[in-house]
């Protein structure tokens, strides 16, 4: 290799990240500075929803335990209530259902009233709405991070064609296809993909971790729901 060559691999390669970014194109810039504001976004929510998502399952799995014990649908809600989370939502509107709805008559007595096949369907329909509605607020924001974890690579990889056309823009301004004229694009290119993955990358693992937990905070509410209406029957009002 002549002293020239290895002259043209010094000034070509910059011998930090910091001086690659610093020395790349105005378009590559505008790239990095993208993939910054979408990591920014990815962690704020990664951090809020980790702790919003413990939170709810500490207390849903929490109350699920508390109410296996529970002798009556009001014992029931009053725990409901003591854990100020999911389930005290449902609970509240489970019990606001059961108050204004006016059981029927199957017998002479009021103390005979029970709840007809179709209000419990309709109970059991108002509980699956008010499920559905927390998953909904929970999961609020979690489908960004799978938006970012797609569209970061997309990102990335106009970044790298922009750095191989800057290499081809070297080569044909210099007339030579030596590495010094080759090298600039290409590290551009890299730099771009680089910084697109380590965005993506953390953003589709945190959107599978909380899709996870918030399947299994449905399951338990789901369950919970069922179980109310079992707490009915034993009671006497179904």
């Amino acid at each position: 290799m002549t002293p020239l060559l290895i002259l043209q691999l010094a000034q070509a390669i910059p011998s930090s990240p910091m001086e690659l970014i610093t020395s790349s194109t105005g378009a590559t810039k505008f790239i990095l500075g993208i993939l910054v504001v979408l990591s920014l976004i990815s962690w704020g929510i990664i951090f809020t929803k980790w702790y919003e998502l413990r939170r709810a399952a500490r207390i849903t799995y929490s109350f699920a335990y508390e109410f296996a014990g529970a002798h009556s649908v009001e014992g029931a809600a009053q725990m409901a209530r003591r854990s100020n989370g999911p389930p005290a939502v449902i609970m509240e509107r489970a019990m606001r259902f059961i108050e204004e709805t006016t059981p029927g008559l199957s017998g002479t007595s009021e103390r005979s009233a029970r709840f007809s096949a179709s209000q419990v369907e309709a109970l059991k329909l108002v509980l699956d709405a008010e499920t559905t509605s927390e998953r909904d607020r929970l999961s609020r924001w979690v489908p960004s991070l799978a938006t970012i974890g797609s569209v970061s690579p997309l990102i990335g990889l106009l970044g790298t064609v922009l750095g191989v056309i800057d290499a081809f823009v070297g080569i044909a301004a210099k007339g030579s296809g030596n590495i010094g004229a080759v090298a600039p694009g290409v590290a551009e290119a890299l730099i771009a993909t680089a910084a697109a993955l380590s965005v993506a990358i953390p953003a589709v693992f945190a959107y599978n971790i909380f899709a996870s937990r918030l399947n299994k905070i449905e399951g338990q509410l789901e369950s919970f729901g069922s179980e109310l209406i079992a707490l009915l029957v034993r009671e006497g009002r179904i």
